[in-house]
């Protein structure tokens, strides 16, 4: 976390002893194993901020398919089907003028992408189960990554701020 609790980073938990050690960091949560040195007894970290604010520009949420996997949750968006062997699917076919941008790229399951063919969901009968959006801008994380991180329920408090409306049920 940056030092007004913005998060900036996932890290192993060598650098985040690392950052304390130097004072770099604060720890604000715990995890329940014990580092032991000769000398030194420590707690290992699980969330830490750091000391002084680091200013970065504001990045953006990039397509790319591991993003539009997170995004639609690993779930095919026309038929509903979970799993992690998705294709990705152009709602409106590059080849009738469809752009490959957020609003029109979902993750599909490849019984439902040869079942689309080269055509719209309309001429086939195929309605998309949630109409495809970009993200919301989620601070330095990669989407994916911001996408993983909600599930550890002792990252969550500092992650829901900015992104209320990810946060898993």
């Amino acid at each position: 976390m940056n030092r007004n609790y913005e998060p900036l980073n996932l890290c192993s938990w060598q650098r985040a002893i690392v950052l304390v050690y130097l004072g770099k960091a604060v720890p604000l949560e715990h995890d329940s194993r014990t580092l032991r040195s000769t000398s030194v007894s420590m707690q290992l970290p699980a969330v830490v901020r750091l000391a002084e604010q680091i200013r970065r520009p504001l990045p953006e949420v990039k397509l790319s398919r591991s993003s539009v996997l997170a995004r639609d949750e690993y779930t095919c968006q026309y038929c509903g089907r979970q799993s992690k062997h998705l294709t990705l699917d152009h709602v409106i076919p590059r080849h009738l003028g469809g752009k490959h941008v957020w609003e029109n790229v979902v993750a599909c399951c490849i019984e439902c992408n040869n079942r689309k063919g080269n055509r719209t969901p309309r001429e086939v009968g195929l309605t998309l189960l949630r109409t495809p959006q970009r993200p919301r801008f989620i601070p330095y994380l990669s989407f994916s990554t911001f996408r993983r991180a909600l599930r550890n329920a002792t990252w969550r408090p500092y992650l829901e701020p900015f992104a209320p409306h990810l946060v898993p049920e």
